[in-house]
This record gives structure tokens, C-alpha cells and sequence, in this order.
């Protein structure tokens, strides 16, 4: 599919196949939570949610509250879990029917003086624990102090995340995280005499530790085409191709310099083409001076110089191209997201979810 500006394709049956395979690592029985913050890891969150909708997911997860918002006004009913709800979001937490995850005393202070104030007896909410990625959550130790805040409105969920689960020489912390979380589960359960519904598991853990799936998985990059895991290369797609387009040729001599700052002297007479796509789409500035590559019909051709706001140069001198041929930053298949930022030393995750919503997207279903 040829395009005449920059474009982000955006695969719905690759995020269907992908679905279905991370759904075939857990039993049916076991609900799935789809991650889609960050504009849906930088895809289009209302499209994705959308589609998330239609093809099986159970639930869905955002960072932000006002992530949550823009998914109820454009008509999503899956429930939503905030991750990281501020204290001044439980009003509109309740009035889009969200659900925070409690991860402090601080946080589950301004949550129940909310539900007072509006006199609300009980709202659904998950409460999350740090079993040892040390970002938010509950302690082991907090476990004794919580019971008489939620005993008489028991939280939907508990949940930890896993700090490692996709490195193979950290299966020791991760069993240890997985064994921390049972016992904080375990003690709660036996003073509330209750049993509580739980998560744990992300995508590198459901392809590495589907032994603890509880009751519910999440997943966030595998949804879009990505498992941390070599061995699962081959069974995720990616969802997105990014395209651009050259604008321009241009020849220059020995000497001649390429972009700002002169990032770029040319040794010897090269043809440089230049792309209508720069770091305010996404595309950094530590991927220029010959660190990026794009690919022109077969060939792969190097950002030369710096990166600029809204334009890259690259080296086309070994390549027969013409001024409005199509351009691939990455693909599906050949080039993929992850290729192009292992040469700059990042990751996929770092792309996708920087790229500008001023970019077109374009469903391929």
C-alpha cells in the first residue's frame, strides 16, 4: 500500500492474531486485561480499544485518568483500570466509572474522602502491591493496616507487576516477586476470609509463567506485536508500519555539509534524499549521524546528520530512487520496529509510544 505523506498503518488483523495467541497460553476461564496507555503504545487508543471491544478482551488498562475519559466519551463500556490515578481524580474516576488502582495510604486517603463526599458505600477499585519493581504499590508489611480500610468494601482485584519476567537469568527474583505476592494474597484472604480476585502476570510473563495467570492477565506490548522473547518472535506481529515519502533529492560535492550544526560532511560526491518525518513525529535525534536507516525499495539507506524537527536526511547513493517514492521507518516482517531501534540502543516501546498523533494513521484490515 503505497502512501503520499507519512503514514501509520495500523494492522487489525495483526492485533486480532496477537490476541489470540496470548489468550492460548492462559485457560478460558482466565479474563484478559489489555494495556492500552500511551495512545495504545502510540497506535491510536480509541481505534485499539475499539477493536479490543469486538475481538475478546475482558478489560482495559490506562496510565492516566484522562487516558480513561477519552476512552468513555468515544462509547468504550469494557471496564477500565487507571493505573496511576493523581489525588485530584476520583471525581472523574466515578463519573466515567473507572477504577483506580490504590497503590498508597496517601491515594486511598483521597479515594474514600471522595466516596464519603459523594456518599458512596462501596465502588470498585484494585488495590496494587510492590513485590520488588519498586515503583508503586503496597508493602508485605502494609497488610495489617490496610484490612480495616477495605474490609467492607473489598477491592475487585489485588495485583503486583513483574520486574523481569522476560529475562531468563532472572527467574529466581521473578519466582520471588510470584511467591511475595501469594503470601501478601494469602494473608489478606485469611483475615477477610474472603477469596480475592487477582493479576500478576504481563506479556513476558504469560509466555514465561502461565503457571500463575490467577485470575486475570495483562498485556500490553505483546498486544501490538512484541514478547521481549526470541523463541515468541515468530508468533507476534507486529500492528503498526510506519511509511514516509522522499520530498526531495539533492547531489552534493565533497566538502558539503547535511542539516544543523553541520552533523553531516560529505567525503566524497553523495545523493542525499530527504523524508518528511523528524524528531517532533517521534523519530530522535539519537537516531541520526548514521545510526538510523530506513528502508527504499530493497536497500537499506543511513540518516545522515542531525535529525531535524520535521525532516531526516538520509544517504541514497548506492539506491535508484525518485523523489516521491515510498519510504518504510520500520514494518511488520522485514524491519520491524524493534530492528530499527536496536541500532540506537533502545527499545520498541520507546518508538511507538513517541510517535506524534500529527502522524496519519490508517487502518489495513
Amino acid at each position: 500500500m503505497s502512501v503520499k505523506e507519512t503514514t501509520l498503518e495500523i494492522k487489525l488483523e495483526n492485533l486480532k492474531e496477537n490476541l489470540k495467541f496470548l489468550k492460548s497460553r492462559v485457560s478460558s476461564n482466565t479474563k484478559f486485561m489489555a494495556v492500552v496507555k500511551a495512545f495504545s503504545y502510540g497506535s491510536d487508543s480509541v481505534i485499539i480499544s475499539k477493536e479490543l471491544e469486538k475481538i475478546g478482551a475482558d478489560y482495559l488498562a490506562v496510565a492516566y485518568t484522562n487516558e480513561g475519559i477519552e476512552l468513555r466519551e468515544n462509547g468504550i463500556r469494557l471496564p477500565i483500570l487507571v493505573l496511576h490515578p493523581q489525588e485530584d481524580d476520583f471525581e472523574n474516576i466515578i463519573n466515567y466509572s473507572l477504577e483506580p488502582s490504590i497503590y498508597s495510604f496517601r491515594i486511598f486517603t483521597f479515594f474514600l474522602k471522595t466516596l464519603r463526599y459523594n456518599n458512596i458505600e462501596k465502588y470498585p477499585y484494585q488495590i496494587k502491591f510492590n513485590t520488588g519493581l519498586n515503583r508503586l504499590g503496597f508493602l508485605k508489611e502494609d497488610v495489617e493496616k490496610l484490612f480495616p480500610l477495605i474490609k467492607n468494601n473489598l477491592p475487585k482485584y489485588l495485583f503486583s507487576h513483574l520486574g523481569a519476567s522476560e529475562d531468563p537469568k532472572e527467574v529466581e527474583y521473578t519466582k520471588n516477586q510470584i511467591a511475595q505476592f501469594q503470601s501478601i494474597s494469602n494473608s489478606l484472604e485469611t483475615q477477610l476470609k474472603v477469596k480475592l480476585k487477582k493479576h500478576l502476570l504481563n506479556t513476558s510473563g504469560i509466555l514465561n509463567y502461565s503457571d500463575y495467570q490467577f485470575d486475570m492477565v495483562r498485556s500490553g506490548i505483546g498486544l501490538y506485536g512484541f514478547g521481549n522473547d526470541i523463541k515468541f518472535k515468530n508468533d507476534l506481529k507486529p500492528i503498526l508500519v510506519l511509511k514516509t515519502i522522499i520530498s526531495q533529492i539533492h547531489h552534493l560535492n565533497a566538502g558539503d555539509s547535511v542539516g544543523y550544526n553541520l552533523g553531516y560532511t560529505a567525503k566524497s560526491n553523495i545523493t542525499v534524499a530527504t523524508l518528511p518525518i523528524g524528531h517532533a513525529d517521534g523519530i530522535g535525534r539519537i537516531y541520526g549521524k548514521g545510526t538510523g536507516e530506513v528502508l527504499i525499495g530493497k536497500q537499506m539507506a543511513k540518516i545522515v546528520g542531525n535529525v531535524c524537527m520535521d525532516m531526516i536526511m538520509v544517504d541514497i547513493s548506492r539506491i535508484s530512487c525518485n523523489e516521491g517514492d515510498e519510504v518504510i521507518i520500520f514494518n511488520d516482517d522485514s524491519y520491524t520496529a524493534e530492528e530499527f531501534t536496536t541500532k540506537a540502543g533502545t527499545i520498541s516501546y520507546e518508538l511507538i509510544t513517541s510517535l506524534s498523533r500529527r502522524i496519519k494513521r490508517k487502518l489495513v484490515r
